[in-house]
């Protein structure tokens, strides 16, 4: 008969469960903001778990003197492992390729996930996100803990076996590379909104004169369906009359028919997340000319592989059906 659990192990390894748990949503924020993904996130963390509670690296009777900085520093070699799949996994891509969209639930009553959201809130936006898929994973990582996250330079070079020197220098070009393309202002929540609610209606109701009206003439379009989703633009399309006639073969589909419009915050900006019944049939987010006026670049999430996470909820007030 074999021998039970000493109740010191026990106790070892619920405190490491407990540790695990309170750092979780950290974790999860700066894995998602290197990976861009949901589900390879989930992966990881999954992964870390198990270094964490003796399945592979360490016993849970090992005694750690900063669980958070070894619990972040598990997590962020895992998740530059995973970069290899992920590359992997992109070469046979098909068309653009998008962030998983990371979409908030609906503003509801205090709750004790709450503090969670908060968390997940830190995601950077979907245009960064783009913008941070161009630099090495290395560079991704140290941008990510010390742009993001606020880690100092000697912090990060004991997470990822750098020195110091080695980590300015990574930092030093990832904001070097960033800074040259990423937004240099950031729309007001009303103004975004607004200016969401106005490109909806006008999209999906094929209206072309307000789509001028709407659409910077250097506007540029993501459509990310994975090839599940017809019609989605092999590549980004650059040019107001190239969007035009994207966006217009989107309204002119006979299904799926009556979308269900949520206003949503995905990655921290105001965005729209479009119903077919129940189902998730598109995420919609949007960068806006400095002036907040006009769109400037739209991301259109459709692949339905990236959107499973994503649910219908209670219905948001003031939202509508197209």
């Amino acid at each position: 008969m074999s021998e039970s659990p000493a109740p010191e192990t026990d106790e070892a390894l619920n405190t490491a469960t407990r540790l695990f748990l309170d750092h979780r949503e950290l974790l999860f924020a700066i894995v998602y903001n290197m990976l861009g993904g949901v589900a390879d996130t989930e992966d990881v963390l999954q992964d870390t778990w198990l270094s964490w509670s003796g399945s592979r690296d360490r016993s849970p009777l090992r005694e750690i003197d900063n669980p958070r900085a070894y619990l972040v520093r598990i997590a962020v070699n895992h998740a530059l492992k995973r970069r290899a799949v992920i590359s992997r996994r992109r070469e046979t891509y098909v068309g653009p390729w998008l962030p998983e969209p990371l979409v908030a639930e609906p503003t509801g009553p205090a709750s004790a996930a709450a503090a969670d959201r908060v968390l997940r809130g830190e995601s950077v936006s979907m245009a960064m996100l783009v913008v941070l898929e161009s630099l090495s994973p290395l560079e991704r990582a140290v941008f990510v803990l010390n742009e993001v996250f606020g880690y100092a330079h000697t912090e990060i070079a004991e997470v990822i076996d750098r020195s110091p020197a080695a980590v300015r220098q990574l930092a030093h070009r990832a904001r070097r590379h960033v800074h040259a393309r990423r937004p240099l202002y950031e729309a007001h929540p009303r103004v975004r909104r607004e200016a969401t609610e106005r490109f909806v209606e006008a999209a999906l109701g094929g209206d072309i004169g307000a789509l001028m009206e709407i659409l910077a003439p250097d506007v540029t379009v993501w459509s990310d369906g994975g090839g599940k989703r017809r019609p989605a633009g092999l590549r980004p399309i650059h040019g107001r009359d190239k969007a035009i006639r994207l966006l217009t073969s989107y309204a002119g589909r006979s299904e799926p028919q009556g979308l269900d419009i949520r206003y949503r915050r995905v990655n921290g900006d105001d965005s729209a997340v479009l119903f077919a019944g129940e189902s998730p049939y598109a995420v919609l987010v949007m960068d806006l000319t400095p002036e907040g006026d006009r769109v400037s670049g739209l991301y259109i999430v459709s692949n339905p592989d990236k959107l499973t996470h994503v649910h219908l909820g209670e219905k948001d007030e003031e939202e509508g059906t197209a």
